[in-house]
């Protein structure tokens, strides 16, 4: 969908200098530029090649604004945020007319709102609801009672278990299962069986979340599972049942989180990061990737430096881990010294 460049300005909280009337149908890097593409410059080095690239218009960081100008520059004080408000508007691939392919299934119960699209061989349970320019993928899932809001993508073979909920302008990407029974067994010794325990709470999930392709959230046993607003979780990530995964978290590729834990507001947690039950991260906590953090414990900023980073099983602050590594290094070097020393005098 083209727009002018004055229209994404006004959008994206920039301000052009030049033709605001220049029409822009899509965004790309600078090399690869066609003639209505627009860029961004987040660094000054980089300015030169972008006003000679094919590129229709350029988002830059004030530096430019004194800069001769060949193409039209909107100026942002976040050139790379700019941009990415940018591409929502020009890339929205899903962008159609609302259509309901005639394979899809729906319950006559459920509730679908005039604006949405259902791809072909998808189905809606009963007493669902899904809101207004919702998109739900080829081959989607959604159980009975299930809520989807407003502005939602579901891309192709979602599983969304009965009773979950998903707030306005979340995406789940292809695979993902959502609202599954919870890992959750009494072990009987007389007999040595398992015996499932009730795994019959929901699972929240509200705006603006992102969830990645094949990534599981489980259900809560009796009460809740709750992912908040504007959290991210990227693919095959496992998040347990009764957990609470706070506002803006980042859950990165291959996380594992078990059940009855707590993740505070901002926090980050890296690649195959391990998180026990009944942990409590605190906010803006960053753990490295693989860290890992043992069931019951909890970890925190207190104490540290803002932006420290965790490492290691059990996670510590990486300088600390650097610490003990280069101790462990001497002590071994000390330990291949004092061989050497005996071999000579035998």
């Amino acid at each position: 969908m083209n727009r002018t460049a004055g229209e994404i300005a006004k959008a994206i909280g920039a301000r052009v200098i030049g033709d605001e009337a220049v029409q822009i149908g899509g965004v790309a890097s600078i090399a690869s530029a066609k003639l209505d593409d627009l860029v961004f410059v987040d660094d000054e080095k980089h300015l030169e090649s972008a006003l000679h690239s094919k590129a229709a218009a350029i988002i830059v960081g004030v530096f430019a604004a004194s800069a001769k100008k060949s193409k039209p520059l909107l100026i942002s004080s976040h050139p790379r945020l700019a941009f990415a408000r940018a591409a929502t508007l020009l890339r929205d691939p899903n962008q159609r007319e609302p259509e309901i392919h005639t394979t899809a299934v729906l319950m006559p119960s459920a509730v679908v709102a005039g604006t949405v699209t259902i791809d072909a061989w998808s189905f809606v349970g009963a007493e669902a609801s899904i809101g207004q320019r919702t998109w739900i993928g080829a081959g989607c899932v959604i159980g009975s009672g299930v809520v989807i809001g407003e502005d939602c993508k579901i891309y192709p073979r979602v599983t969304i278990y009965p009773g979950t909920r998903i707030g306005n302008r979340s995406t789940v990407h292809a695979g993902a299962v959502l609202g599954s029974d919870g890992f959750g067994y009494v072990h009987d010794s007389a007999t040595g069986r398992y015996e499932k325990f009730p795994q019959i709470g929901t699972l929240v999930i509200e705006d603006d979340v992102e969830i990645g392709a094949n990534s599981t959230i489980d259900r809560g046993a009796l009460e809740e599972t709750r992912i908040r607003r504007g959290s991210k979780i990227d693919n095959l990530v496992h998040v347990g049942h009764n957990c609470d995964i706070g506002e803006h978290v980042i859950l990165v590729a291959l996380t594992g989180i078990s059940g009855s834990s707590t993740v505070g507001n901002g926090a980050v947690l890296a690649g195959q990061v391990g998180i026990g039950d009944h942990v409590h991260v605190g906010p803006g906590v960053i753990l490295g990737g693989q860290a890992g953090v043992f069931s019951g414990k909890t970890i925190s900023n207190e104490g540290q430096r803002p932006g420290t980073v965790m490492f290691g099983t059990p996670a510590r602050p990486l300088r600390q881990v650097l610490r003990e590594q280069a101790v462990l290094a001497k002590l071994a070097k000390a330990a291949r010294a004092g061989e050497k020393t005996s071999k000579s005098g035998e």
